[in-house]
């Protein structure tokens, strides 16, 4: 458990972060966890991580492990594990500059870092530690405090797509929050690989948060571009099926997702895929939508193994 004076939270804004669900999924928690009988905790598709840093901040585990498949969200994280110091140096700088500059100059600025940050991909080495790491991680922090609406999208070669956002003076560098973060992820073995790559580090003391990209509950409404690997049904499905192989194993298991009945309520998908399981709605906000008429409360799917 973290006694830090700051508690560490995302520093990335992510599509579909939980933020805003805590409170709310808390409750749904096992009850094994509040009692100290979990000992390890597992988020296969950390994301911006906000169940995790609580998680870690609020019970006392021994051990954590996070994976995620977007290459470039493990690097930072690594990066913040490694070598926390050196980031918070060259974003307090990089912060400074671009407070300085008029909005034009912001503008051209942002472009100029989006376009290194592309064009640099291929001569990352994304298996080990390296020094250029830390530019890089800056560099995805810069873009996502600085981009439209503080999403990560990346297109189909992997280049960061999102547009300039204006913001006069973005908080670039939170050292406090990088530094707690930091302190958590010495506990943490991080992973870049997809789902599966958790089954080894799941025993009956653990508890697993999965939360995948949610299935679009419209042809328009997808959260799947944060990285360059489609998820589609079927992968939705071979996920339900690891949950099934993993829940055999004894952990606790909760996976969120999209309700389909907010669009088609003869859409029976996960109770389909997850026929013996429970499954819970709560209440969730789409804040990250450019249409504000389109932004209100709608269902998500909590599915249980308890």
């Amino acid at each position: 458990m973290q006694l830090t004076a700051t508690k560490a939270k995302p520093f990335l804004k992510w599509a579909g972060g939980k933020g805003q669900l805590l409170e709310q999924l808390t409750t749904y928690f096992p009850d094994e966890l509040k009692l100290g009988a979990i000992k390890r905790y597992v988020e296969p598709f950390i994301g911006g991580g906000a169940v995790f840093f609580h998680v870690a901040q609020t019970y006392d585990i021994e051990k954590y492990f996070i994976a995620d498949v977007n290459e470039e969200l493990v690097l930072a994280y690594k990066t913040i594990q490694h070598d926390v110091k050196s980031l918070i140096d060259l974003l307090a700088e990089m912060q400074s500059t671009y407070h300085r500059l008029s909005p034009a100059k912001q503008k051209e600025c942002f472009y100029d870092v989006r376009s290194e940050f592309n064009a640099s991909c291929k001569e990352i080495h994304f298996d080990q530690f390296q020094s250029d790491w830390i530019e890089r991680t800056a560099q995805i922090i810069f873009l996502n405090r600085t981009c439209f609406n503080g999403l990560f999208r990346v297109n189909a070669n992997a280049g960061f797509n999102v547009p300039f956002g204006r913001y006069k003076k973005p908080l670039i560098c939170s050292e406090e929050n990088l530094r707690a973060v930091a302190e958590l992820l010495k506990r943490t073995e991080i992973r870049y690989g997809d789902f599966t790559a958790c089954e080894e580090f799941i025993d009956e003391h653990t508890f697993v948060y999965f939360d995948p990209p949610y299935r679009p509950i419209s042809k328009t409404a997808s959260f799947t571009s944060y990285s360059r690997y489609e998820f589609d049904d079927a992968a939705q499905l071979r996920l339900a099926e690891f949950y099934k192989r993993l829940n055999a194993k004894g952990p606790k298991l909760m996976l969120s997702n999209s309700d389909p009945k907010n669009m088609n309520p003869k859409d029976h998908f996960f109770e389909e895929a997850y026929s013996s399981f429970r499954i819970e709605r709560v209440k969730a906000s789409r804040n990250i939508n450019s249409n504000g008429q389109k932004r209100g409360a709608i269902d998500e799917l909590l599915i249980l193994n308890y």
